[in-house]
């Protein structure tokens, strides 16, 4: 017992031992180098309400995810559109991960009740997280073209100008076909060459160009595998917009939403929205 005794190592002695920088006196520190005094300052609650701390945080750190999200669909549309398929499944990958985290991340705003909502509502105004330009931003560059969402954003030119990037580029799912075409497979010429601000509509012929994929996948295996991060991003997505409306069903019930829609009534129509259409109905007929 007593050597036991003797041989115990403080917690200080420890961090000694490991020759642990201590002093930041003359160099970068973990909050240095992540800006956290101006994120952890970026909390302003408007009420008197403690709940308002968790609504803040859940959306603050959702656009954080976001902006990682945009980063990795930027990089994935162009290496695809550069026939580096490779790093761009890398980077779907890591968009499909990111969107679990989203997901997870209801649960946590799912834990605030009617009345504790209630308490911060009215310091809300018309403050929505539809007005979203990044997440609007995401719904571009994965195809769900609307012109009318544009409008929320007018009163920022440079965000403006940020959406309005996404609205007219090729989506992902373009850029895929374009590839498909590029590799010999038969794409209509009017889902190669449109006007990207319209939302993509099916197409018998692209459907059949994902069946001859994936009914030989050995020939095709990395336009398969493009098929299937494919299925994994939506299928992802989807689930996000699920706990989506059913948290705020939770917590609202049917009210209209700060920013004027329906909000349940709107989410659950945005539920039916389907990205990659082809790529779900080849699965009816393989």
């Amino acid at each position: 017992m007593k050597g036991d005794m003797t041989d115990a190592r403080k917690p200080e002695d420890i961090v000694r031992e490991e020759r642990a920088q201590l002093d930041f006196s003359r160099s970068m520190s973990y909050g240095d180098y992540l800006q956290l005094d101006t994120i952890l300052d970026a909390q302003r609650p408007l009420s008197p309400a403690p709940d308002e701390l968790l609504f803040i945080i859940q959306h603050q750190t959702s656009e954080l995810w976001m902006k990682l999200m945009l980063h990795e669909l930027a990089g994935a549309i162009a290496a695809i559109a550069r026939d580096q398929l490779a790093p761009a499944f890398k980077m779907l990958a890591r968009v499909s991960r990111i969107l679990e985290q989203l997901v997870h991340a209801w649960d946590v705003l799912a834990t605030m009740t009617p009345p504790e909502y209630s308490a911060i509502r009215p310091y809300l105004g018309q403050s929505s997280g539809f007005q979203s330009w990044q997440y609007r931003s995401i719904e571009f560059r994965l195809g769900n073209k609307n012109a009318a969402m544009l409008k929320p954003h007018e009163h920022s030119a440079e965000r403006l100008q940020q959406v309005r990037d996404a609205f007219g580029s090729p989506s992902l799912y373009d850029e895929a076909l374009r590839l498909l075409a590029r590799r010999g497979f038969a794409i209509p010429v009017d889902r190669l060459q449109r006007d990207w601000t319209q939302p993509y509509t099916e197409s018998a012929e692209v459907e059949q160009a994902w069946l001859a994929i994936y009914r030989d996948p050995e020939r095709h295996w990395d336009l398969y595998q493009l098929g299937e991060e494919l299925t994994d991003l939506e299928d992802a997505f989807r689930l996000w917009r699920f706990r989506h409306v059913t948290t705020v069903e939770r917590i609202i019930g049917f009210k209209r939403g700060t920013g004027g829609t329906g909000g349940v009534s709107y989410l659950r129509r945005m539920l039916d929205v389907v990205l990659f259409p082809e790529i779900w109905r080849l699965r009816t007929d393989l």
